[in-house]
């Protein structure tokens, strides 16, 4: 067992509403400048749609991600060193503009220097990359509140994949918000695709970097991300994707889109996983990678955990904070977290509770009690497309898994409406989902009224142990087309990389 600490996210979908101000101050910080006008690190969706960049989640037309070989191992669905050596010149896989949008402004100035007149004088929208008069087609988040969902939802790349009657039945079906930052991977895919060893996964905590300094602008990181959060800046000729704010992560701070949702969805905390089944996890069958990739965390209060952690120079206060994150507790405890896409085998490290909120209102709308336990339950069970959509986002196609969250959740919700009440949580509604009442609670504060400091447990980075070391690659041996086998990545905290 070799332990590592990673930064984590969990985001409770229930509580999104779609205000899309986590991905305006994230463009404001990091891509409000010339060459990454099209780039947004945090986006929000509304699913189901067709996402950001267009059908993103195609792996069969971009090739992102791993695939499973008949041996067992992994190999990148774009191809190994020879494939990518042919293609690196010219990537048929990378998304083109058109996929993203072209980015636009307005000629503002002929609203405030046109002449009194008797019309009305108009911005016509230009481009940002040309300069020219362009006609805007389409968006970061065109199918906003499912505005482009009749033209549209037939490319959403899940619905493809479920039954006719479930794509016929769309429209009585709810609409929830998705937000999507880099996944900051365990064994990711766009770090085994570069040919120069730009793109890094830091040892201490796990964020996922490009270093300017040695990206040659191939753009096959950009092809190999199957969540295609990575972008190729048209002014720098370099590569670009979110930096999960690591500046004030080291100085215990969270992100700025968890510092500025308004919803306070997001949960920030370390998780320590056992570095050396990565692979395996990676590369079990489909029906098994969310239980797998759930397996690789390691109990933080595991005294033999404690013990390899000190012993692989891991500090004692980040082991306290890793004891103390919300994040262990909202995957592995309550298990209602999951991971997005865990059949595109990079193992991500952004986990979501699924929306039960919509749910909720279903049963309340057909005249029944939408917030009793046993209602609840047999709603979730009977829903059309919510479990299997769902599960096609984050279980790889399971829905137990997905059952399971909701129904706690619902439990959550029942009972600690009888604690609202004034009434004792009745036993058989934790008894029902395998929790105790006190898990409940404890469950219902952290998702409802936790304070900032119990929803962002992050550790100051420490100097003293990061300076001069190396950055470990996770990917398997022969994997990387720059090198022959993998291994450090020579890029060092505290000095400019050789």
């Amino acid at each position: 067992m070799r332990v590592k600490a990673q930064m984590t996210m969990v985001m409770n979908l229930d509580k999104c509403i779609g205000c899309h101000t986590c991905s305006v101050t994230c463009k404001q910080v990091w891509t409000n400048r010339e060459g990454v006008e099209y780039a947004w690190f945090n986006n929000v969706e509304t699913r189901p749609g067709v996402g950001y960049p267009r059908g993103y989640e195609d792996q069969n037309k971009w090739k992102g991600g791993w695939n499973l070989t008949a041996s067992g191992g992994l190999q990148l669905a774009a191809g190994g060193r020879l494939t990518k050596a042919a293609k690196i010149f010219g990537s048929p896989d990378t998304p083109e503009i058109a996929d993203y949008y072209e980015p636009w402004t307005y000629e503002y100035d002929k609203l405030l220097s046109s002449p009194l007149g008797q019309l009305t004088p108009v911005a016509r929208p230009t481009s940002l990359i040309t300069g020219e008069d362009t006609k805007i087609t389409w968006g970061a988040a065109w199918d906003d509140n499912l505005g482009g969902s009749a033209s549209t939802m037939a490319n959403d790349p899940i619905l493809k994949s479920m039954s006719t009657h479930v794509r016929a039945e769309f429209e009585s079906a709810f609409m929830f918000y998705l937000p999507r930052i880099c996944e900051h991977c365990l064994n990711p895919a766009c770090v085994a695709s570069c040919p120069s060893g730009a793109m890094y996964k830091r040892e201490e905590d796990g964020i996922v970097l490009v270093d300017q300094d040695r990206c040659r602008g191939w753009r096959l990181c950009v092809a190999g991300c199957p969540y295609k959060k990575i972008y190729f800046n048209h002014a720098s000729g370099k590569a670009e994707k979110c930096t999960l704010c690591f500046p004030r992560i080291e100085a215990g701070q969270p992100t700025v889109c968890s510092e500025t949702c308004t919803g306070r969805l997001r949960y920030l905390g370390l998780v320590f996983y056992d570095a050396d089944r990565v692979s395996q996890a990676a590369a079990v069958k489909k029906t098994d990678l969310y239980q797998a990739q759930r397996d690789l965390f390691l109990d933080p209060n595991d005294p033999e955990v404690v013990a390899a952690a000190r012993r692989d120079g891991i500090p004692q206060d980040w082991i306290d904070a890793a004891q103390k994150s919300p994040v262990w507790r909202l995957i592995s405890e309550y298990e209602v977290a999951l991971p997005l896409h865990p059949e595109f085998r990079t193992v991500p490290m952004v986990w979501y509770i699924p929306p039960l909120s919509p749910m909720v209102d279903v049963v309340a709308q057909s005249g029944s009690d939408g917030e009793d336990g046993k209602t609840l339950f047999a709603a979730i069970s009977q829903m059309r497309i919510p479990l299997e959509y769902l599960a096609g986002l984050f279980t790889a196609g399971d829905t137990r898994p997905v059952e399971k969250s909701l129904r706690r959740l619902a439990a959550m919700r029942s009972g600690m409406r009888e604690v609202a009440l004034g009434n004792e949580m009745p036993a058989e509604i934790p008894a029902a989902v395998g929790m105790t009442d006190t898990q409940l609670v404890a469950m219902h504060r952290l998702l409802g009224i936790a304070k900032q400091a119990e929803r962002y447990v992050i550790p100051p980075s420490h100097a003293e142990s990061a300076q001069g070391r190396d950055y470990e690659c996770p990917v398997p041996d022969g994997m990387m087309p720059g090198r022959a086998t993998a291994g450090p990545v020579p890029v060092t905290v505290g000095r400019k990389p050789e």
